[in-house]
């Protein structure tokens, strides 16, 4: 198949890309490079540094897209609460114009890129595709949205729809890893403090009821779900909207993910320990069980110790590359 990939630059489109190609696909990259890094692009790929509202000035019906998986957006929670407007234009309005233009092309199936982060999560039980749907920030409201914009894209087009609910992704594919600035993800920090990179790691809340005390998160590795957005590509069905949750199913606690990063490292990996964030939820963990079962969807690396092993690897090449 052709598929159009936006932002494929990225960290978790990147590693789709390439899995992409690795697959015989061909793929077309675009991205406006505003988190994005062109290194990050596979050799000789087709790319268009643009932004997804200008998609339609770039490609027409003669391009020949088989379909589109859609990872460009705004991530960033916290931001989200304070510039909201910028998760509207952007994941919302853009992704309208992104479906527009996939209407007009006769492009049939869409993989979007969304987040379990918008589910309730003032329970402890794994998050199912039918928990309740909460968002307690504006991003993942903005990914919400667009969920239910697909649901009526499918039913009223017959576009072969599939949104993919993500778990925190992290680990790396050799080169490809994360690179947010600021960086605001647990485990690219707790590396950048083994690294020497900052002094040492702020832990919010050792008092949570869980068996040590600290919040309860679940970690996908990237090549995870660079491989299940191949799979959506493939069973995703005309006039069907789809959602399937990514994740281990099973939690590691901050102070976990802290204890396998000292092993992994071989560095002490200094902690000061403050008081709760408001709003942090005490357990996130996803069951990714209809994803197992209806796209034989199986994670090859879902252990903490290799995931950050390979964030770790990646890490100690990119801070050579930086030096050299």
């Amino acid at each position: 198949m052709k598929i159009l990939v936006t932002g494929g630059a990225g960290y978790i489109g990147s590693v789709v890309a390439h899995s992409l190609l690795a697959s015989g696909h061909e793929v077309v990259i675009v991205d406006d490079l505003s988190t994005g890094y062109a290194d990050n692009l596979p050799t000789g790929v087709k790319f268009h540094e643009i932004s997804i509202h200008d998609v339609d000035q770039a490609f027409t019906q003669r391009d020949g897209f088989d379909g589109i998986v859609h990872l460009a957006g705004k991530i960033e929670v916290g931001e989200s609460v304070v510039r909201p407007e910028l998760y509207w234009q952007t994941n919302i309005v853009g992704t309208l114009n992104l479906l527009d233009f996939a209407r007009r092309a006769r492009i049939s199936r869409f993989v979007f890129s969304s987040t379990c982060s918008m589910y309730d999560s003032s329970g402890m039980a794994p998050l199912t595709e039918t928990t309740a749907v909460r968002p307690a920030s504006p991003y993942a409201h903005s990914k919400h949205m667009v969920d239910t914009v697909l649901e009526s894209e499918a039913r009223a087009h017959g576009l072969a729809a599939v949104s993919l609910r993500y778990a925190n992704a992290a680990g790396a594919v050799d080169r490809l890893g994360e690179r947010h600035e600021p960086e605001s993800h647990l485990i690219p920090i707790v590396l950048q403090v083994a690294a020497g990179r900052r002094p040492h790691l702020m832990l919010y809340g050792t008092d949570y009821p869980t068996p040590d005390g600290t919040c309860v998160r679940d970690y996908i590795h990237v090549s995870d779900l660079a491989a299940a957005h191949l799979l959506a590509l493939q069973h995703a069905v005309p006039y069907q909207h789809e959602i399937y949750n990514l994740g281990n199913g099973n939690g590691f606690s901050n102070l976990e993910v802290i204890e396998t990063a000292r092993a992994v490292t071989g560095h002490p990996i200094p902690v000061h320990v403050a008081d709760r964030r408001a709003g942090d939820a005490v357990v996130s963990v996803a069951s990714s069980e209809k994803a197992r079962t209806r796209l034989g969807w199986v994670p090859a690396r879902p252990e903490l110790a290799d995931i950050i092993g390979d964030a770790w690897a990646f890490a100690k090449s990119h801070e050579i590359e930086e030096r050299s």
